[in-house]
């Protein structure tokens, strides 16, 4: 990575030696007439996190940054111009047939020993890092209701038992007037039931249901599960109630006291760093994305790997034009062919709706210099690192391997989160450079920003800074040693995330390709 040092002088970052573009460093970009320590003269103002040509561009050569074409100039570019989104031609998708396959599978990493966390262990052998009542539903139809008794439960039981983090009810929009048989009905059961069995709620989730509706309790736990406690009474269905809503509440309240009990005598111990199970995500990316943050989330994931944990990464159409990079890392043929079989099904969901994957940029993403699909791609992928693609989960399935799994979900921040969640994340990583305040209430969420400008405006929102990087105040790798010691932090309770002070909790929201009836 190329940076122009001086902080008072206009600034570019080029990221490869291929790169016949570079992206403004300054804040408030660069003036017309500025000229770069290179030589290099803008000829119209630029904005921060936008490109500028190196070199002359004509129509149809091809426009690379991070050493990869990210379009084809539509028109001539002078070298000096700022290269806008209207001037490129978006690259077809990678072909899926003629992928490079497990041929470049990277090194194992040497092992990194000695770390650990202080976590909940749990039954099944899985480790939380909060120790969280949750109480999922088989329906919406309740939700109103368990919210009511949430709110109860929060304000009235929670102070008797300190050592219980939290109560968190898992509502969502599922469970009734839907084909609940349809082809792709699995996705959205299997992740109500994977939801459950999250490793911060210790297997201790309790069901609240209505009774008459089509997604039935019994879907949701099973008894032959060892990763949730039905020992104890685990489940009330509303239509049970004889006198109406304040029956409902108080047999709500006394099943969630039962587990608080439980929950209560629970303790951290000292566990290895290899019991973390993180899952990365991006939202509000900007160009900086690939410069600051996602490459220091790799370098952190890359530690993990190390240590033996297991790291997830995500968002199909945030990794589809990239997905030569990935195949040939992936450690076996067969890892290979099960991230084909992901991109296959998630191209033929969008084909179904007429869409396909540059539906993915937002306003926000081209306001921060991103030009299109392809440009997010790559710099979203470097969240990855360097490791091996240990393996591959669909939507909504559980986590069964440690290492560097790819857990295939759409790139909505939300759906993302709650399939991760599904997946047994116990720790969550977000990096942005527009600014969100995203949260889940089932895992902390660590927030990262691209720029420095967000930390600075957003003080109390973002918890690592990696827009350092970028003014030459850390190193890429500094950073990522930051990250795995704070992510260690977090786990263990030390530290809470700026989410967890707060509050901010996204709802889960599920993924239902299915019809709805």
């Amino acid at each position: 990575m190329q940076l122009i040092p001086h902080q008072d002088s206009p600034r570019h970052i080029r990221l490869n030696e291929a790169d016949n573009v570079a992206v403004i460093v300054n804040d408030g970009g660069v003036p017309a007439g500025a000229r770069f320590e290179d030589g290099l003269v803008a000829l119209e103002p630029i904005p921060q996190s936008h490109k500028v040509a190196l070199a002359d561009l004509a129509t149809g050569q091809p426009v690379i940054r991070y050493g990869q074409v990210i379009g084809y100039a539509l028109e001539p570019i002078a070298r000096g111009s700022w290269v806008r989104e209207a001037q490129l031609r978006m690259p077809s998708a990678p072909p899926l047939d003629s992928l490079p396959m497990a041929d470049a599978v990277p090194a194992r990493l040497e092992p990194l020993q000695g770390y650990s966390f202080e976590g909940y262990r749990n039954a099944d052998g899985s480790v939380g890092t909060r120790n969280i009542l949750g109480i999922t539903t088989t329906v919406q139809c309740v939700a109103g209701v368990l919210e009511h008794a949430v709110a109860r439960i929060r304000s009235e039981l929670l102070p008797r038992y300190p050592n219980v983090d939290d109560v968190v009810a898992l509502t969502h929009s599922y469970g009734c007037g839907v084909a609940i048989t349809a082809k792709d009905a699995y996705i959205p059961i299997r992740t109500v039931r994977n939801l459950a069995r999250n490793p911060n709620l210790g297997g201790e989730a309790l069901v609240i249901g209505l009774g008459c509706e089509k997604l039935q309790a019994e879907q949701v736990m099973h008894e032959d599960d060892a990763s949730v406690d039905l020992s104890e009474p685990w489940l009330y269905r509303l239509q049970e109630s004889s006198t109406g809503f304040g029956e409902m509440i108080e047999q709500i309240m006394a099943l969630a006291e039962t587990r608080l009990r439980k929950l209560d005598r629970r303790r951290r111990e000292t566990v290895p760093a290899s019991e973390l199970i993180l899952g990365m995500q991006c939202g509000g990316s900007d160009a900086f994305s690939g410069i600051t943050a996602n490459p220091a989330l790799g370098i952190a994931s890359d530690l993990l790997i190390r240590a033996g944990a297991t790291v997830m990464f995500s968002e199909v159409t945030e990794v589809r034009d990239a997905i030569y990079m990935l195949t040939a890392r992936a450690e076996t043929p067969e890892v290979a062919q099960a991230l084909v079989r992901e991109m296959d099904w998630y191209d033929r969901y969008l084909a179904r709706g007429a869409a396909d994957r540059s539906a993915n940029t937002t306003p926000g993403n081209k306001k921060g210099g991103l030009s299109n699909i392809v440009e997010k791609s790559l710099g979203s992928i470097v969240k990855s690192g360097s490791s091996a693609i240990n393996g591959v989960l669909g939507p909504g399935e559980r986590y069964n391997r440690k290492g560097l799994i790819y857990c295939a979900t759409p790139a909505s921040d939300f759906v993302c989160g709650t399939l991760q969640l599904a997946a047994g994340m116990n720790l969550h990583v977000f990096t942005t450079g527009r600014g969100t305040p995203y949260g889940l209430a089932m895992a902390p969420v660590v927030k990262v920003s691209t720029r420095t400008e967000l930390a600075e405006r957003w003080p109390d929102l973002i918890d690592i800074d990696a827009g350092r990087i970028a003014a030459g105040r850390a190193s890429i790798e500094e950073l990522g040693w930051e990250l795995f010691h704070y992510y260690l932090d977090v786990a263990s309770g030390r530290t809470r995330t700026w989410a967890e002070r707060h509050r901010l909790h996204n709802d889960i929201v599920l993924f239902n390709p299915a019809p709805v009836t």
